[in-house]
C-alpha cells in the first residue's frame, strides 16, 4: 500500500479537519487516512492530484502542497 503526505496552510479548526478527512476517504483507493490541521497522511492507491482536487472541491481556501 502507497502511502502519501499532504501539508496544508489556513485549516482553523475542527469541523475543517472532519470535512477534509471525510472528503479524503470516500476517494476510490483510499484505506485510511490521518487528518490533522497541518496536514494529512493517506494510506492506499489514489493519486495525488486526485486528493488534492478533493480538498479543494470543498472550497475551505485553504492551500494544500
Amino acid at each position: 500500500m502507497a502511502q502519501q503526505s499532504l501539508t496544508f496552510k489556513g485549516v482553523d479548526n475542527a469541523d475543517q479537519v472532519n470535512r477534509i478527512t471525510t472528503a479524503l476517504m470516500m476517494l476510490d483507493g483510499v484505506e485510511s487516512v490521518e487528518v490533522g490541521r497541518h496536514g494529512a497522511d493517506i494510506d492506499g492507491r489514489t493519486r495525488r492530484e486526485a486528493l488534492i482536487q478533493a480538498i479543494h472541491k470543498l472550497g475551505l481556501g485553504i492551500e494544500v502542497s
